[in-house]
């Protein structure tokens, strides 16, 4: 069975939700805090192409830093969006959930329902 690793922020309600429904779920995962862990470029491209999606689909385009970067003004590639998310976390939609070759973006916190 391969195990499941949640990559989350604490204060974030939504995460925390998703780590209470893996508690609940009994199956064995670890929790990995990116702001005290942080990505590398690397293993977020590789987390992202699991889940099937881009650096667009998991920018938190509601942040303060979003519109101080004026991300939305700015056309930028995915190996741009990439280095302005390990360099600013907060950029980042989560929690992010993995699960062997498997990989989601755990919103709303139910979903990882799905990977269990």
């Amino acid at each position: 069975m391969a195990d499941i690793t949640i990559y989350q922020k604490p204060t974030c309600s939504t995460c925390r939700e998703a780590v209470r429904l893996l508690k609940e779920s009994g199956k064995p995962f670890k929790a990995v805090n990116y702001y005290e862990q942080p990505f590398t470029k690397g293993q977020l491209k590789s987390l992202l192409k699991k889940a099937g999606l881009s650096p667009k689909d998991v920018l938190r385009t509601k942040e303060d830093l979003y519109k101080e970067l004026g991300l939305a003004k700015k056309s930028l590639s995915d190996d741009e969006l990439l280095d302005l998310m390990v360099k600013h976390p907060d950029l980042i939609q989560r929690p992010i959930v993995e699960k062997g070759e498997q990989a989601m973006l755990a919103r709303p916190a139910e979903s990882i329902e799905k990977l269990l």
